[in-house]
């Protein structure tokens, strides 16, 4: 079908933790992110896009409601109230009663899923108009063995996370590419958030063997650091740089299997593409 004959479907790809400067299209000569500058030279590059609270959940609240987090009352990365918990917490719907964008396309005939990262509560039910829904159980974490919740059902795959999220993400267009309904997909991953160490496939990391990672602070640890705060990071900070890059890599390849869906199925030109950070 053309666009003509219905609303064209949506894609609405969504990044974790990536700064701005993390790809190719932004100017960074040593991330490889071949798919994402294919989507800026071939569609419209927003560079003057803020968010009045750059963290995980209200930044996602906002992106959903259209709401600052003053409004819709999400202010930080949410820690409880995503699956009930062994000590008597409970789940919380934090966004109940402020419908999102999502669920006004659902309410106008669009088949909307969700794969990936929800990270706004109660991760066991699906909300905002989702009927397919495969979530991170929290916020994120480990990229193998990862806790995630399909339709109010645990799994546990040994995989690795961003590619389970596109696999997801590539059903779903094949049960819905020839609906008569349009769709809306979104593709949350948790990449590029870390872990970073021997979290990322080992050949994605070797790519950045010999970068030198000129497009990244290499600023000392400022005498005010607390010890605790960062040790991680800076104990081996050239390790996490590789980590991270190969993060990004991951997703830009897996980005490029969702794009090559479209075209297979000759959906693309009915479909609008978004990707942003959060």
């Amino acid at each position: 079908m053309t666009v003509s004959q219905k609303q064209p479907n949506i894609l609405f790809i969504l990044s974790d933790d990536q700064g701005p400067w993390a790809m190719g299209c932004a100017g960074n000569s040593e991330i490889q992110t071949p798919h994402l500058d294919r989507l800026a030279a071939e569609g419209m590059r927003f560079t003057n896009f803020f968010c009045t609270s750059p963290v995980c959940s209200p930044a996602r609240a906002s992106l959903l409601t259209g709401r600052m987090p003053s409004q819709h009352g999400v202010h930080d990365w949410i820690r409880g109230g995503n699956v009930p918990g062994a000590h008597g917490e409970e789940s919380i719907e934090y966004l109940a009663g402020q419908p999102g964008y999502t669920a006004i396309l659902a309410a106008n005939g669009y088949h909307c899923g969700l794969s990936g990262k929800w990270h706004l509560g109660d991760s066991y039910q699906p909300q905002q108009g989702f009927t397919h829904w495969y979530v991170h159980e929290q916020g994120g974490g480990p990229y193998y063995h990862a806790p995630m919740i399909r339709n109010g059902q645990p799994e546990r795959d040994p995989r690795y996370l961003t590619d389970l999220i596109t696999d997801d993400a590539l059903a779903f267009i094949d049960r819905n590419a020839e609906n008569s309904a349009p769709f809306y997909l979104g593709v949350h991953y948790t990449a590029p958030h870390s872990p970073w160490i021997e979290n990322h496939p080992p050949e994605l990391v070797a790519l950045y063997d010999d970068c030198p990672f000129a497009s990244c602070p290499q600023e000392p640890k400022h005498p005010w650091v607390k010890p605790d705060i960062l040790a991680d990071a800076w104990a081996n900070p050239r390790e996490n740089l590789q980590g991270y890059f190969a993060a990004v890599t991951a997703m830009d390849h897996n980005i490029g299997r969702i794009l090559e869906k479209l075209d297979a199925l000759d959906i693309r030109k009915d479909t609008l593409i978004f990707f942003t950070s959060d």
